[in-house]
This record gives C-alpha cells, structure tokens and sequence, in this order.
C-alpha cells in the first residue's frame, strides 16, 4: 500500500475492485466502514460476485471477470474527456508534459516494436524526445500533439461508453455511476482510493490492471495524499512481508534485481540497476542502488565479501537472461524430468497451482520432496492421491513438522508496511520446529559436509553468514531480524557522527558501497536504533497529526513514513492541497507532519527544490509506463480463455506478451461451444487459502463441508440444476465434482450483444481430507499468467457444469 489500513477512513471515495475486504481484510475493511460511518465515504464494490462486501458498500457494479481494464480504460475516458483530472498535479507531478519519439505509435491493439515471432516488443520507440541536457522535453500547456497527455487522450477515447459496456456486461449507467463518483475527486480537496487483492493480480493483464488504476489516481491527484494511495490488500501469510523478502523470482531482498548471466561482474550489474538523470531537480533516490547491493553482499559473506572480490559478487546465483523461472515454470520444467528436488515450504501447490493435474504429474518426476508444514497435505502426500500407484512412484518425499506462527516470534507486516513484532506464546508441539530453524540446521549440515569432503563451488557455501542461533543450535530470530536492518562494519563518521564497529545502522541513508556496513534488507535499516532498540516492538499511542498516523505504534519501511510519495500532497510551494488533511507542509525551513519522502525543499525552489517521486529517475509518476512489457499504455486483451473468439477493441485477441507453455497437459479452450461459461476462483470465509490448515478444523469444515461451484438461477433453471444437487465442473484440463449453490450473488452479462454466464469455486479444498470433500477447483484452471510477473490467471477461464 502506499498509504494504511487507518488512513482509509479519510477517503470521500474508495473504489473496490478485484477485493472481497469484507470477508479477506476485515481489519482494512472497518477503517472503510469508519469512513462512511463518520465522514460520509461513498463505497463502490465492482466485482463479478455479490459478497458481504457488496452488501456493506453503498452500491455494487457486477463485471465480467477479466474485463478490468476495459472498465478502467472507460474511467480514464471520461476523466479526460469531461476535464475532471486534476490540472496542476498532472502537469508537475507525472510525466504528461513529456513529447514521445516520433516513431512511437498504437496500431491495432499493438505498440510499435512488436516481435511477432518472440512474443516481445522491441521498446527503441518507447522513448522521450531529449533536450540539449539530455533532459526529456516538456509541454507544459499539454497541447503537444505528441505529449503523453495527447497519446493518453488518443488512446483511452477508444473506450468509449458503450464500447466499455459492451465488454464488461456493465450497464452504461453503472458505468456512469462509478465514473461520476470516482471521478469527483481529483479536485486537490477531495481524496479517492482504490483497494484491490488478488482479484486483479491473477490475470494474463494483472499488471496493467493495476497501472491503469495508478494512472487514474495521478490523473485525478490521489498519489501521496491522505485518503489517496493505490494499496494492495494484503495479508494473513504475511504477504508484504514475504514479498518485501524476496519471494518472488526476480527480485532480492528490498525489491533489488536478481543478477543476470550476463552481468559478468558487479560493476555492469550496477550499471545496470543504477538509474541515472541530468535533471538537478530529480532526487533519483535509486542513485543509491550500489549502497543498497553491496551493504547486502555484506550481509551474506561478511568479511569474506571484500572489494578483491567484489564483495562476494561472483558466488551469487545469475538467472539466465530472458528465461522466466515462476512457479509455472518451475512446474514445467520439473514435469519435463529436468528439476530432481523440491523445498515446498508452507505451501500446497498439488492445490493452490493452476492447472494442478500436471503440478502432481511433474511431482512424480522428482527424485526427492521436502515439505515442511504444520499438517500433511496433498503437496507431500501426491504420491496416495487419486489415481496414483504409490509402487510407480519413486519420488521420496519427507514431511518435516512445523511451528505455527503463534510458535515463534518475528516480524510480520502488514499492508500499509507497517512491521510489528510479535512474540512467540506457545511451544510448538512434539518435534515441530519453526521453519527458520530447519534451514539453519540443514545450511549448517551442508556447510559441514562441503568443509570435510569439498565439491564443485564450495565458496558460496562455505562463505555465507547463517549462524543466527543460540549454543544449542536454535533459530534466534531477533538476530536474524538485527542482520537484515544492518551493522556498521567499522568504525564509520557520517555528518560528524561516529558510529562504532558493530553499531546497527539507524537508517538507510547511511549505507554504504565500500564495505564499511552490511544490510539484508535496505529498506528495513531503521528498524532497529543504533544503540539496538527494537523499533517494530513500539506501541505508542500518540498521534500528533490527527491523521492516524501514530508514528510510535511500531515502525513502517521505509524511515517510519506512513504514506508514500508525500511531497506530492501539497503544491510546488509545500502548500497543502487540502489544508484539512494536512498530510505535510513546508514551512520555509523544513517539512513538518509525516516523515517527508525526501527532506528538500518544494520543487519550486529551483535551487534547493526536488521533485516528489524520488524513487523515479525523472521524479515524476507515470503516466507513459515503457517498462511494462504489453506496452507503456494498458489496452484491453481478453483473458487466455475467453466466451468472445474476438476482441472487441483490435484484431489482438490476447496478451501479445504472454508466455504460452505447449506440452500435452496445457491444452486451452477458448470461444468454445465445448466451455461455454466464464469461471472464477475465490476463498471462502471459512477457509483459508487450500485449505491445508483449515480443513482439518472440525467447527470450520462442519460450516464449509466440501467443494461447491455458485451458478446464477437463470444458469441453472436452464441446465435443469437444484440448489445442492451434485454437478460436474469440467475444463480443457481436466473436471471436479462438486455441490451446486444456485445463488442471487452471479447474474447473466450482456456481452457483444448475446448473454455471457459466469460461475465460481472456492479454491480451498483438496482431497487428501475430508473424505469426499471434493478436489481441487484449479483442477480446472489454466497453466498462463501475465506478461510481467507470470502471476497465474486463477480469476478468468472457461468451463462447462453438467448435473452429475
């Protein structure tokens, strides 16, 4: 999130799309429900599904699912066209004033550049026109033909009313509904915000779906504001957290870039990674990069990482250049017999992977599977599961017990970024340990083992810091926690401060890139005082700016600042847009309020003066994104499989970037006779996630028995379907039995003028319990993601129902 769970409150209009709050962030969803109780927020739930959400918010706006951007695409239209963005952020705070190269053009649902053969856009046209400074060029008055402001109109003038209509199945007056709402808050006085979940991150556009949201939200002046924000509802398996460490492929600790094959050494990769401008007024805060990188080698190899040797550079592990290394394709490649071992790590994939008949195909092809979890679960156990000869199968497989989070102390985080530790309250039972520990024992037995008998590039093993435990070898997560903000490695002067050798690192403006301080996580360094105050213990109540933002109760990343991109909540002058929600102001000296992103002054002190977005290297937000790989503006792809055999709105039918996998188990359908209805999955309230540890709760599973699939009662009166009788799901993948809930909460859409079905299924179950509780719904769904992250398309795919 770029603002917090209490700073919703604040909001006159928050949007809700691609988010069940009222059931998955019931935290997050009282602030909303605060808002509207004492300050009169508008609530506006858009989402295929009517939930307890809808039933809370002031008006629901059924969509066909994958349709997101041709929605948002029709709000950016309107925004436009009726002059409701806000002019004076739009011109100084994003990159609307910048000319675009000559060549650059829009064709068709495509971008120039485009590789038919690759899948990929060459991005030599995605670029500015540059100064004699090497500067982009600006037209302030936004009447340059080619300007961003111009080719954003140009582009979104497309989505017209009816056109946006016509492919959500959203009626034109819902859609000018929502538009005339959201779009009444780009005034500076007033505040919009969208919260969204994985109802936008899991399609082939997931990315775009929330850019094209960004670029609402700079349009209109909602970034860096109170109220403002675009924020991520994340939360029970310490989402932000996890991924704030890494989780994700291509990503290190701190959001740092995984070091390619082709980044020989550690000064082309930070050539690479560190953004460069000519312009005085951009802070370009990533400038910093190499301190961030080196700070983090240093944290893994200690005094082995010396500048001789790069600081460790060469033992870290490179990705291949261009090769994508997600969960599908580590699924791919393991059912293709070239992956030999798996660490499934508090996790079900056998459930909670798309397209789960070839994951347990491909787990047959492993030579060992190590899961640690609290209970068993279809992941560890593929090897008994339907259909399965447990003599064919020489994968083994170990099931290591672990604690569960109330077993253990650390840090979690949540949405708004706000890290707060927690104790452990109870002991784990039996020989459950946490997960931390087992990798510090197995680390250590490696370690052992490659110091007595040696092996093919030891260095890196043999090198690497791990010994956060205590003398009888247990996980010491404080430890862990004080590596990650960071140590002074030296005695260090900073400003005419002495820090000593071994004095933790107050923030991370005092990292270094010449080996005098390691960090395991730059944007953690603060969480911890130099004198070794664990910040993220705090819990202070006080609230000077009567925002909410109790700059005491524990400690947000990055430098305890509460809201993002603060700067741009007041004008070129620090003025507050909104005086009554004062976020930040200049007062001619300093700024005074939240901890201000960056301490300069207001840009318009030419001098002295930087501009709001530090962490971009023109300092300014996005309108024209080039680093997305569908194109530098969001455009409307159906899904992979889809009702319609043609878009709508060009002759690209899909993600032209999409990676298409090709074996015999990713068969697809789409436009189909044979899968006529549009699926979605989702979560029940009464499990959690697969499942896996909700399932085997009694009074959970006795008011969430089995599997089941919701279809509309026009749908089922015209299969001939009761509420509760048994049905079969099917997909060009493969088909579930389940129970049928015949439901109010899925309506028939009107879609290129014929009538569009949808139906959904909870993903929380499996079959390894209960007994005859069903299988899972990703059964069903299809092994394609989007083009950028590779997240999967859970939210839109295609299948029949048929009564059992």
């Amino acid at each position: 999130m770029t603002n917090h769970w209490i700073d919703l409150q604040h909001s006159d209009c928050i949007l809700i799309m691609g988010s069940n709050a009222a059931e998955h962030h019931p935290i997050a969803f009282k602030w909303m429900l605060r808002g509207k109780e004492k300050n009169g927020t508008r609530l506006i739930h858009v989402d295929p599904r009517f939930t307890r959400t809808s039933a809370r918010c002031d008006y629901h706006v059924p969509l066909r699912s994958g349709t997101d951007i041709a929605f948002l695409g029709g709000m950016i239209n309107y925004i436009l066209s009726s002059d409701k963005y806000f002019k004076d952020y739009v011109v100084n705070y994003t990159n609307a004033s910048f000319i675009v190269a000559e060549d650059f053009g829009f064709n068709d649902g495509l971008f120039t550049g485009y590789d038919k053969d690759k899948k990929k856009y060459n991005k030599e046209t995605w670029v500015f026109e540059k100064d004699f400074s090497g500067n982009p060029k600006k037209d302030p008055s936004l009447n340059h033909p080619r300007c961003v402001f111009q080719l954003l109109k140009k582009h979104y003038s497309r989505y017209t009313l009816e056109k946006a209509s016509s492919i959500t199945g959203v009626s034109k007056e819902d859609l000018m509904k929502v538009y005339t709402d959201y779009g009444s808050t780009g005034t500076g006085t007033r505040a919009g915000t969208i919260c969204y979940a994985l109802g936008w991150t899991h399609h082939s556009t997931g990315t775009q779906n929330i850019r094209t949201m960004a670029m609402i939200q700079l349009l209109l002046g909602n970034i860096g504001i109170c109220g403002g924000g675009v924020n991520a509802l994340r939360g029970e398996p310490n989402v932000q957290g996890s991924t704030d460490h890494c989780i994700l492929y291509g990503n290190l600790p701190g959001y740092l870039k995984m070091p390619q094959a082709s980044h020989v050494s550690l000064e082309k990769y930070l050539k690479k990674y560190t953004p460069v401008t000519n312009d005085p007024q951009s802070p370009n805060y990533y400038q910093n990069y190499p301190k961030f990188y080196v700070s983090f080698l240093k944290s893994l190899f200690d005094d082995k990482g010396t500048p001789e040797n790069e600081f460790g550079y060469s033992w870290m592990p490179k990705l291949d250049d261009g090769v994508p290394y997600s969960l599908m394709h580590l699924f791919d490649a393991m059912y293709k017999g070239t992956v030999k071992g798996l660490f499934s790590v508090g996790t079900d994939p056998a459930v909670s992977s798309p397209n789960a008949n070839k994951v347990r195909k491909a787990l047959e092809k492993l030579d060992w599977l190590v899961s640690a979890n609290i209970f068993d679960n279809e992941t560890c156990s593929f090897w008994k599961g339907p259909g399965v000869d447990p003599k064919k199968i020489k994968t083994e497989c170990f099931l290591l017990p672990a604690s569960a989070s109330m077993e253990k102390e650390g840090s979690q985080t949540n949405s708004g970024r706000w890290v707060q530790w927690k104790y452990k309250a109870a002991e784990a039972p039996g020989e459950a340990i946490p997960v931390g520990e087992m990798f510090i024992k197995i680390i250590g037995a490696v370690q052992t083992l490659y110091a007595k008998e040696g092996g093919i590039n030891s260095e890196p093993i043999l090198n690497f810091k791990c010994d956060y435990h205590d003398r009888s070898g247990n996980f010491v997560a404080l430890e862990a926690a004080k590596q990650i903000n960071g140590y002074f490695l030296r005695d260090t002067v900073i400003k005419d401060k002495v820090f000593k050798k071994g004095q933790l690192v107050p923030t991370f403006g005092m990292l270094q890139d010449d080996g005098s301080t390691c960090s395991g996580n730059w944007l953690m360094a603060g969480s911890f005082t130099a004198g070794g105050e664990n910040n993220m213990t705090k819990r202070g109540k006080d609230d000077p700016t009567g925002l909410g933002l109790y700059p005491n109760w524990t400690w947000a990343w990055p430098v305890n600042r509460r809201i993002l991109y603060n700067r741009a909540s007041c004008d070129i002058n620090g003025r507050p847009y909104n005086p009554k929600r004062k976020l930040l102001e200049w007062t001619g000296e300093k700024w005074v309020g939240d901890v201000p992103d960056g301490g300069w002054a207001p840009m318009a002190d030419k001098q002295n003066g930087k501009y709001p977005f530090i962490m971009k290297a023109d300092g300014v937000g996005s309108l024209f994104g080039p680093g997305m790989a569908e194109g530098p503006f969001s455009e409307h792809y159906e899904p992979y499989e889809s009702p319609l055999s043609k878009n709508p709105l060009s002759s690209q039918l899909n993600n032209p970037a999409l990676h298409v996998f090709d074996n015999d188990m990713d068969q697809t359908a789409s436009g189909s006779e044979k899968f006529p209805y549009v699926c979605t999955t989702y979560s029940c309230t009464e499990h959690w996630c697969s499942g896996a540890l909700t399932r085997w709760q009694a009074w959970l599973l006795e008011m969430q028995p089995e599997a089941y699939i919701e279809i509309s009662e026009n749908l089922a009166q015209e299969k001939g379907i009761k509420n509760g009788e048994r049905v079969k799901v099917s997909s060009a993948r493969g088909f579930v039995k389940c129970v049928a809930m015949v439901t109010k909460r899925f309506r028939p859409f009107l879609v290129e003028g014929r009538t569009v079905h949808q139906v959904g299924l909870p993903f929380n179950y499996g079959w390894l319990f209960p007994e005859d509780g069903g299988d899972s719904a990703n059964i069903l769904t299809p092994s394609v993601g989007d083009a950028n992250t590779h997240c999967p398309e859970y939210k839109a795919f295609m299948v029949n129902v048929t009564k059992v």
